[in-house]
Order: structure tokens, then sequence, then C-alpha cells
């Protein structure tokens, strides 16, 4: 390992040379409190920044804070938070245009493992990744522009915010404050589990959001307030004991006038699958972390699943059992994605009637007095609604605000009022006696089992170097293969795709042995990240993502062949 001097006599040496001197720079330099890891120089000034790291082998954090997993998670985003503050400071104070650039990711309102944060919990080493673009002139080196940006603002940046002993007051309060929210947070999501709980909203909870492109909680929004049935209390370590609405688990809808706030809650349980950070409003809004949302997907392929739970007898003859196609229509994507989450493992499915295919979901009785079960191969969705909960142990939370259909199979039936719920379970029971029995559909029972899936080898990934793209929150491409993503609404972060599509080729590579389920492969995907690190991905910026993830996109990538586990 050479010196930071040794460091700063190499970059006085290359000034005004060419750029790919740059490249004889890579390798470690010892600073006064870290080691500057420079891993890969940009081939040229317009090429993507160059990687750096900086290591910190004893940055002084309260072991309490990175011991458990849960914790060290928290502390790892809240000090990427802090680091990227600064690096806002740093960057407005007054920087030529010349002088190049610093970056690290940029974390949203949910906290998420990344890699660009990590902390060592048996050392407490920290370990940070950023980028720099190297200043130039053309392609000319500007070496004592990137001597200023190392040593001058660099270095002071890593005093002030990643050394315990070194953060303001202000700062050392915000680390404890992510650490008492995480431990309450890990408390909620254990009791949700004694309690049999989908879900739970503390009151007070700000849910909506400032705009659509501003994930931030709305200034003038009504504070959530449990109905006075559904109150459940949490005791927590930390805020003792609070109060909020408990979703039970089983079969809960929905309902209420437009506007009044039902897609609101949707989205907060959706996004509930994920810890929020202090102050956006939701982050005592607790999902199970297993929850999928379901929706109609046209024109996705789908890739033999067994759909015939909801689609038999089709005129063309084909085998539902065993269900290929590569443009699914509304009811046929969304009977797939159904299945395909209760073969990812989810004990809740949250639907929205605003995103579901109408003849999937219902069937009313005009309908059916003029097309006979017969000609129709669809079982709706609200036959089977109860034995998904009843034989496969899988809640659903669906929103409906146009139709009553589904209050006898109601559990729980909630009302959207003025974005204040409450409990209309009584209400709703009441107004089905007034109603003949011909309304009532039945419920199906399945008999059987769904069939597991067993991906095999994907010959795009015979080539030596795979390249994955992705564009915002919609598309994933490997290769050339571009994998749209888009109607996957828990993806909630960039990072996210990059990290789906790296695992995707690295699972395709090593782990499908044409012998393992889809489930076994993307479980063992995700549990050797937990075991090894993010660097088995490769160089790059990820962030965490769940087993069910994983399953969507491998789903959805049409050249992804699969075949099912024989019975």
């Amino acid at each position: 390992m050479k010196t930071a001097k040794e460091l700063r006599v190499s970059l006085e040496k290359i000034n005004h040379k060419s750029y790919p001197y740059y490249k004889d720079l890579k390798g470690s330099y010892k600073f006064k409190n870290f080691i500057l890891e420079i891993n890969h120089v940009q081939s040229d000034p317009y090429a993507s920044p160059s990687d750096l790291t900086v290591r910190i082998l004893r940055p002084g954090f309260p072991s309490v804070y990175y011991e458990k997993y849960e914790q060290r998670i928290a502390l790892q985003d809240q000090i990427l938070r802090l680091f990227h503050e600064g690096l806002k400071e740093y960057a407005s104070n007054g920087r030529s245009k010349k002088s190049g650039s610093l970056s690290v990711s940029r974390p949203n309102q949910k906290v998420l493992e990344r890699s660009a944060c990590t902390i060592k919990p048996d050392t407490g080493e920290l370990i940070l990744k950023f980028h720099a673009a190297f200043p130039a002139a053309g392609r000319k080196i500007l070496s004592h522009e990137l001597i200023r940006i190392l040593f001058n603002e660099l270095e002071p940046l890593v005093d002030h915010y990643l050394i315990y002993d070194h953060l303001s007051k202000e700062n050392q309060e915000c680390l404890q404050r992510a650490f008492e929210l995480s431990v309450d947070q890990c408390a909620i999501r254990h009791q949700l589990k004694e309690k049999h709980l989908s879900a739970f909203i503390a009151d007070g909870a700000i849910l909506p959001r400032k705009s659509g492109n501003l994930d931030i909680p709305m200034a003038e929004a009504i504070p959530f307030q449990s109905p006075e049935s559904l109150m459940v209390e949490m005791d927590l370590p930390y805020r003792k004991k609070i109060r909020g609405m408990g979703i039970p688990e089983g079969i809960v809808l929905i309902t209420g006038g437009g506007y009044h706030g039902k897609s609101t809650l949707l989205q907060a349980l959706e996004e509930g699958v994920y810890n929020h950070v202090d102050g956006d409003g939701r982050e005592l809004a607790i999902t199970r972390s297993d929850a999928m949302k379901i929706r109609a997907e046209d024109g996705r392929s789908v890739k033999a699943d067994d759909i015939s739970m909801f689609i038999q007898n089709l005129p063309t003859k084909k085998d539902t059992r065993c269900f290929m196609t590569e443009d699914a229509s509304g009811s046929t994507s969304q009977a797939a994605n159904v299945v395909e989450a209760i073969e990812a493992g989810s004990k809740l499915l949250l639907v929205d009637e605003d995103t579901s295919a109408t003849n999937f979901m219902v069937r009313d009785d005009l309908m059916a007095s003029v097309i006979s079960k017969d000609e129709e191969p669809i079982i709706p969705f609200i036959a089977r609604i109860r034995p998904l909960k009843e034989e496969k142990g899988v809640s659903v939370i669906l929103v409906a605000g146009s139709s009553g259909a589904f209050f006898d199979k109601a559990d729980t039936v909630i009302q959207m009022d003025e974005y204040v719920p409450k409990d209309i379970t009584q209400k709703a029971k009441e107004a089905i006696k007034n109603h003949t029995q011909s309304s009532v559909i039945d419920d199906v029972p399945f008999n059987q089992e769904i069939r597991s899936r067993i991906p095999l080898k994907n010959r795009v990934l015979d080539q030596d170097r795979i390249k994955v793209k992705t564009t915002g929150l919609d598309t994933i491409s490997i290769g050339r293969e571009p994998i749209d993503v888009r109607y996957l609404e828990q993806l909630v972060d960039p990072e996210q795709l990059k990290t789906l599509g790296k695992m995707a080729v690295y699972a395709g590579k090593n782990l499908m042995d044409s012998k393992s389920s889809l489930d076994m492969v993307a479980g063992e995907m995700c549990d050797l990240i937990k075991r090894d690190g993010w660097q088995i991905l490769g160089k790059g910026d990820y962030a965490q993502v769940r087993k069910q993830d994983l399953m969507n996109v491998l789903s959805r990538w049409r050249t992804q062949p699969f075949i099912q586990l024989e019975d």
C-alpha cells in the first residue's frame, strides 16, 4: 500500500498529460484516518466516473448500532444519507466546472441495504464506495484539481461524516433516532405474526405523498386514525405503547368513494414491505415482508405457469396446467401473477380493482344467465378468494369502489371516508341480506397443488460478457433483450433494477442446474449475497431486493425457458 504523499507526487507528475495516464493511479493509499482505494479509472473524461472506496478500520460507531442485521442496515443507510448531504454542501462550494465531481448512491424514503456503504459486523470497519469524475481540459489531465478534490475536500468530508467522534451532536442524534426506529420497526414486524395481522398503521401516520414524483409527506394531509374496532396496541422498546389500525389476516376489502384515499392506503401497504426513514410519515406503517401486489399485465410473457385454478377448457384446447404465451391478455396475466405469487411463497396479495382485469375478478348474475359456466373458461377471482385463505393460507387485501360483489367474501370491510378509515363490516353484511342469494358467487375449491417451475439454462448467457442496463424503474436490459418491469410496483429504486439484472445473470450462469425450482434458485441467490456480499455481482451500485422480486424478473425474461417440476 502506498501513502497519500506518494499519491500526491504521482498526481503532480501527470499534470497536463493525456487522460490515460490517470489509469496508473489504480491502487490503495493510506491517508491519516482512512485508506483510499482507486478501483476503476474512467477511460476518458466523457465516460462513466471513476470508482473509489474509502475504508476506515475503526470509525468508532457504537457496536450496538451494527451487531444485528436490521440495525446495521439502518446505520449504513443513515451514514450514506449524512455523506450525501455533505457532498451537496461541498458541490455548492463555488467549484469550477473543470474540477470534476464526487457522487454517491442517494437513498430515498425507504431504508434499503446498499453496496455503497457497508459495516463489517465483526470488526466495525466502514467501507464506503463512491464515484469521482477525474477532471480534465479536453483530454488533458488536470491533476491539480484532483489533488484539491482528494486532499482538500474528500479528506474533511470523511473526517466530518464518517468518523463517529467527529460527527456533530445533531448527526449523532440522527444515528440514534435511526437505530431506535429500526428496533421499533422490527418489533412491529415480529408482532404482526404474533397478532395474526397482515399489516399495521400507527395513528398519526401521514400516508398521502406531496405529488406523484415527490415521495415526501403531504404537508396538509389528514393524520391516520384507526377505527376503534380495529385498534391494536403495539408494545415497542423505544416508543413504548403505540396504537393504530391492525389489518387482520384473511380477506380484507377497502372501499369508499373516489378520491377518498383507498389507493393511497393500498400504496402505503405495498411499500410497507420496506422500512421507511424517520420523518417519512409512513415509518410506522408496516406490512408483512412477503406481500405482493397483483395486477393485470397485458402483453407479458407467461412460461409454464399452472393457471388452471383460474382458466380451464380453452376453446383452443391449450393446456392451462402448463400454460405458455408471449402475449398474455389482462385476465391471463393476472391469473399468472397470482399463481407466481403463491409459487414465491407470498402469504398476502394486494389487489386494486383499478389495475385488474374485470373478467378475471368478477362475473355478475346477468352475464352468468346469458353465458353458461360451460361456455366460460375463466373461474373468477371472487370464486377462489376464500379457498385461497382457507386452503393455501393466503390473505388478500382488495381495493374495490365500484362493485359490492366481494362483500360476501370479506372478513373485514374498511371504508375510506375523506382519508379516515371506518370499519363497516357489519353494515356490509347487513346489505348482503337485502340481495337475492343468486347474487352470491359460490366458492370453488382448489383440489390441487400448484406445480413449481424449474428454470433451464438460458442460451443468451453463453456469451462471456453480458451487459446489464436499466432505464429508471421501467426496464432491465440483459444483453440486447429488454425485460419490462414497470408493472412490478413494489420496486422503488433504480439500483434495485441493476441488482436484479445482475442477479438474473449470475443465477442463470451458476445456479440453474435444470433440477432446482425457481423458488430454490432465487432463495439461494439471495442467500449468497447475504453471505458473500455484493462483490459476487461485480462492480456497480446495488440495493436490497426480495426473493419475490427476482422470481418476478426471471418470469418476465422472454428468452428464459422453464419446465414444470413433475408431480
